[in-house]
């Protein structure tokens, strides 16, 4: 009976307490572990990793990345070809007839297309020469843009005409470009010749030159002659 009841002590005193509402302190050698319930699913996946792939020269690129496979662009026309060089700044007929001349095809004829886009305005010689006129003459003298005319193959009457215009104004713009770079009547030999060369290679007359090295102003020359 002893044995009984010191069994039945045992099992009494391992049951579980009846819970009164009040918190029970925890033994300090009683240890609780919460079941982890977090499934593989909930878990954030891992971030993927990438390689960048590096081809030795001389590989064939990846599929899909071949350029080469998409269509070619149509070939530019030779006239289209002309505009685009006249958008950017006049030609005359013949320095434009010499840029198309690497393009030009079999079946292309250079001399209907230039008078095309003559008839169509796109391109004049007439522009031209005033369009190298205005770029040239304050830099430079008459017989050096007249000489550039000559090379575009502009027509004479067109080049009589830009040689008229140039003179009338020759010694004043002999004058800006001498003042720009010296300023002052030389007063040796050698520097009278230092500016004469200078003016000479930008095209002046050696008559003009003459007038400026002496101090002659364009309205000192008018009235003398």
């Amino acid at each position: 009976m002893a044995s009984a009841a010191s069994t039945g002590a045992t099992v009494s005193s391992r049951a579980a307490p009846v819970s009164t509402g009040a918190s029970t302190p925890a033994s300090n050698s009683t240890h609780t572990f919460a079941p982890d319930f977090t499934s593989e699913s909930d878990q954030a996946p891992a971030e993927p990793t990438y390689s960048r792939s590096r081809r030795a020269p001389g590989d064939p690129p990846p599929a899909g990345k071949d350029r080469s496979a998409n269509a070619k662009r149509p070939a530019r026309s030779l006239k289209g070809r002309a505009l685009g060089y006249l958008s950017r700044r006049e030609y005359s007929r013949a320095e434009l007839a010499r840029k198309l001349a690497p393009f030009v095809e079999e079946n292309d004829n250079v001399d209907a297309l230039l008078g095309i886009l003559e008839t169509e305005g796109w391109l004049s010689d007439s522009r031209f020469a005033e369009s190298l006129i205005h770029r040239r003459s304050s830099r430079m003298g008459a017989s050096r843009i007249v000489n550039e005319l000559k090379q575009h193959a502009v027509g004479q009457t067109l080049i009589e005409e830009a040689s008229a215009q140039l003179r009338e104004t020759e010694l004043a713009r002999a004058q800006g470009v001498w003042r720009k770079k010296f300023g002052h009547i030389p007063e040796t030999p050698a520097e009278r010749a230092k500016q004469a060369r200078f003016l000479a290679a930008r095209g002046f007359s050696g008559a003009t030159i003459s007038k400026i090295l002496k101090g002659m102003d364009e309205d000192w020359a008018e009235g003398g002659e």
